[in-house]
């Protein structure tokens, strides 16, 4: 049995990601060996933007589903692109849901570049360099466009979670997750 014909056994003639039939074709994930085990059966459409999802954000939503398959292969490409894409907010809930085995998560990681070396820290108003999981209190009244409340100056937010933008953080106000400047935080 070729790989091509154990993959579409394996995905019973449909897109691992979306369960599409639409022209299908096999996508290696990098590093690959050429094997299986290190492919995916994809269609036409997640072809199309999978190297760059933030092209076409919302066809995204299809991981929801297919970031659970026991599949490794599948869960590392849907680690990938929630990943790149996680800016958009409800990427990130999907991604803070998704449980991987150690070794898949290095895989994954693997794939995405450490971005720690070059990359500017986070920092707040003071200078102060931001980590994942601390605490910050906001320093300003800032009103939530969308949601319709005012972030009050003196809020704590609890467990932020940094954004691959250097001047934002993500975190919970009133019950709500938001991103938050930099610039209008303080370390608790």
């Amino acid at each position: 049995m070729s790989i091509s014909d154990e993959l579409m056994s394996r995905s019973e003639g449909k897109c691992e990601l979306c369960g599409s039939d639409n022209d299908l074709r096999v996508y290696e994930v990098s590093p690959s060996d050429g094997s299986a085990d290190k492919s995916i059966v994809i269609c036409a459409d997640c072809a199309s933007s999978i190297d760059n999802p933030e092209s076409n954000p919302n066809h995204w939503h299809c991981l929801n589903d297919s970031m659970w398959s026991s599949v490794p292969a599948v869960q590392v490409t849907a680690y990938r692109i929630l990943s790149k894409i996680a800016h958009e907010g409800w990427p990130q809930d999907m991604l803070d849901m998704l449980y991987l085995e150690p070794e898949v998560e290095a895989w994954a990681k693997e794939g995405l570049g450490s971005g720690d070396d070059d990359t500017e820290p986070t920092r707040d108003s003071n200078g102060t360099i931001l980590e994942e999981g601390d605490s910050v209190t906001i320093i300003k009244d800032l009103e939530v466009k969308g949601a319709g409340f005012t972030a009050k100056r003196g809020t704590v937010v609890k467990n932020i979670h940094l954004t691959n933008k250097p001047t934002e953080i993500e975190g919970r106000v009133n019950g709500v997750k938001i991103v938050l400047l930099s610039k209008f935080l303080k370390k608790a």
